[in-house]
């Protein structure tokens, strides 16, 4: 659409948008060219009665039409907006007919005004020509010079004044569509804690119910085949140790989305303390981010709670490395020392190297598990 046929945006036709003081300066406005055209009317005390209150009619008449006009122009309806302003044109010239050249003055200067405020250029320039060329009219032969000069002037004024609703629309576009990105940034900032937080549940209660499921399972197959007593219930005791380091699990998870957690080191060392496991830290230490250190702590439960259900009884080594943009977490087991009963296998979720590869990954990060020459090896990368 070409500029001489658009309308000016809905934001610079609705009026609500404009400031209270904005406001209040165009309604004082148009009460004064109202008082002006009153007294103007008035105050001929040579006319008869019946005019004088037949142009007060028109002017009452006309601020109906012009308050019509606003509304018909806000809805972006050319044919009807034309056709009032046609017939405000046509009140100016009955206005000259009954000798008010003030309210006939008033008239086709505000004609053109928001003509050439509200209405597409194409037919904003034509009504604006015909009014302001009747105004000419009404100043008479004397007065033309003047008269063209105020009508340079009104038409200066009314194509600034379009611009300025114009500017003053893309402002409150932008600022409405600030709003929107806001709202919706704040809308993805509260899914993505959701998913942080249902991915840390999940985590939580895999590993916790995994290891108990495990324990579970044996103790299921060891009743099955007769076992004594005693090693059934190591079995369960082994179960509800689960149980309990699960629940501790969970408020360390509750603390981490928190923001309060012990630092990466500590948690790997009481890991590897209750495993019997080895940890070496190499690098200079240093703090991390709480995603980062969530994913070194996940990886190492799950990978401990892998060779619980598939290398009982196997070496394990952790090796911590602080790099200059990134921590590295390798966790190693040389294998189990016998044969393993692979009837247990079935009692995991078989989810737990995709959920660490998926965590790693969304963190911009890389996780690489896979058997060696001797055992199993998972190394962990995220930066920090």
């Amino acid at each position: 659409m070409s500029m001489g046929t658009s309308w000016p945006s809905k934001e610079a036709l609705d009026r609500s948008g404009r400031s209270a003081g904005r406001r209040g300066l165009g309604r004082g406005v148009r009460v004064v060219l109202l008082a002006v055209a009153v007294w103007a009317t008035v105050t001929r005390t040579h006319l008869p009665a019946w005019q004088i209150a037949l142009a007060l009619a028109g002017i009452a008449a006309a601020s109906a039409v012009l308050w019509l006009f606003f509304t018909v122009t806000l809805r972006r309806l050319l044919w009807p907006a034309v056709a009032l302003m046609v017939l405000l044109i046509g009140a100016a010239s009955a206005c000259q007919a009954l000798d008010a050249p003030v309210a006939a003055s008033v008239l086709l200067c505000g004609v053109a005004m928001v003509s050439l405020q509200r209405l597409p250029l194409a037919a904003a320039v034509p009504i604006a020509g015909v009014a302001l060329a009747d105004f000419v009219l009404v100043g008479g032969s004397d007065g033309r010079p003047a008269a063209l000069l105020t009508v340079l002037g009104l038409c200066l004024l009314g194509y600034t004044a379009r611009l300025d609703a114009e500017a003053r629309g893309n402002t409150q576009r932008l600022l409405a569509q600030e709003r929107a990105a806001r709202k919706a940034e704040a809308e993805t900032a509260a899914l993505a804690e959701r998913a942080r937080i249902a991915r840390e549940i999940h985590d939580v209660l895999a590993h916790s119910l995994s290891a108990q499921t495990v324990h579970l399972e044996a103790t299921r197959l060891l009743i099955e085949r007769g076992a004594d007593r005693e090693v059934v219930l190591e079995r369960v005791v082994a179960a509800r140790r689960m149980a309990r380091e699960g629940l501790a699990e969970t408020r360390q998870a509750l603390s981490a989305l928190r923001g309060d957690m012990s630092p990466v080191e500590d948690f790997l060392r009481e890991l590897v303390s209750s495993e019997g496991a080895r940890l070496e830290v190499t690098g200079e230490s240093r703090g991390i981010p709480a995603e980062a250190g969530l994913a070194v702590r996940r990886v190492a439960q799950e990978a401990m709670t892998n060779v619980r259900k598939h290398a009982p009884g196997a070496r394990v080594e952790l090796r911590l490395e602080y790099r200059p943009a990134e921590v590295q977490l390798e966790f190693r087991d040389f294998g189990a020392p016998g044969p393993v009963d692979n009837s247990l296998g079935a009692s995991g979720s078989g989810y737990g190297l995709v959920g660490m590869r998926e965590r790693a990954e969304l963190l911009g990060g890389a996780l690489d598990a896979g058997p060696v020459e001797e055992g199993f090896v998972v190394r962990l990368r995220v930066p920090a």
